[in-house]
C-alpha cells in the first residue's frame, strides 16, 4: 500500500456536534498535522454545549491545537434536536464559508445514527461542495462503525496523549458506560491492524471522493 504525507497543510475546519467528538474522531491525526505544518491554521467549531461542557471543550483543544494559530469556536445549538435547527446551523456554515477556505475539513460520518451528526455532515458537505473532506468515526452504543477508506498511522506517544487527553479533559462524560481508555484505544488498534501501522495505532476516516492532481 502506497503512503501519502501530510505535510503541505495550510489550513484545517473541524466540525463536531458535541463537545467531545472532534478529540475522539480526529484528535491523533490533528496532532500529527500540527507536527507536520506548524505554520497550520486551524478552525475548530463545536456546535452544542453547556456551561461546564464548553469548559472542557475549550481546554481540550487548547490541549490539542498547542500554539498553532486556531481560533476555537463552542455554540450553543440544542444537542440531540439539530434536524430541527438545521436552518440556523447552515446559515452558520454559510458563514464559515466565507470565512475559510480550507484543505482539509473533518467531519462527521454520513451514515452515523446520531442524528446530529449527520446533520452536520450532510451541511458539511452541502456548503463545501468541492473540498477534501474526511469523515470521522465515533464509537457508540449503536454499532454504526463503517469501513473506513483512509487510515493515519499513528505514533505511540501520539495515541497515548490522544486518549489520555480525552479522559482528562472530559469528566462530565465518564459516567458514560462507552467512554472508557479501552473503547479509544481499542478502536485504534483495530484501525492499526486494518493499516499495517508500524505502532499498531491508527485513525481511520471516510472519504467520498478525492481529485489527485
Amino acid at each position: 500500500m502506497k503512503t501519502l504525507g501530510l505535510t503541505g497543510v495550510r489550513t484545517v475546519l473541524c466540525v463536531g456536534a458535541h463537545c467531545d467528538d472532534i478529540e475522539i474522531g480526529c484528535g491523533g491525526t490533528m496532532l500529527r498535522v500540527i507536527a507536520a505544518n506548524p505554520a497550520v491554521r486551524v478552525r475548530w467549531v463545536v456546535f452544542s454545549s453547556d456551561e461546564r461542557r464548553a469548559a472542557e471543550a475549550r481546554a481540550s483543544a487548547d490541549h490539542f491545537l498547542g500554539p498553532t494559530s486556531a481560533t476555537v469556536s463552542v455554540k450553543e445549538f440544542r444537542g440531540r434536536f439539530f434536524p430541527y435547527a438545521a436552518t440556523e446551523i447552515k446559515e452558520y456554515f454559510d458563514g464559515l464559508s466565507g470565512e475559510i477556505d480550507p484543505d482539509i475539513i473533518f467531519t462527521h460520518f454520513r451514515d452515523d445514527l446520531h442524528q446530529d451528526h449527520r446533520t452536520l455532515c450532510d451541511l458539511t458537505y452541502n456548503t463545501f461542495r468541492d473540498h477534501l473532506i474526511l469523515e470521522y468515526e465515533i464509537p457508540k452504543y449503536d454499532g454504526d462503525l463503517g469501513r473506513p477508506n483512509v487510515y493515519v498511522p499513528l505514533e505511540p506517544d501520539e495515541a497515548e496523549r490522544k486518549v489520555g487527553a480525552i479522559l482528562e479533559f472530559f469528566p462530565s462524560q465518564h459516567d458514560k458506560h462507552w467512554f472508557t481508555e479501552e473503547t479509544f484505544r481499542s478502536l485504534l488498534r483495530l484501525r492499526g491492524v486494518e493499516s499495517k501501522a508500524p505502532s499498531g495505532y491508527a485513525e481511520a476516516f471516510h472519504c467520498r471522493k478525492v481529485v489527485l492532481a
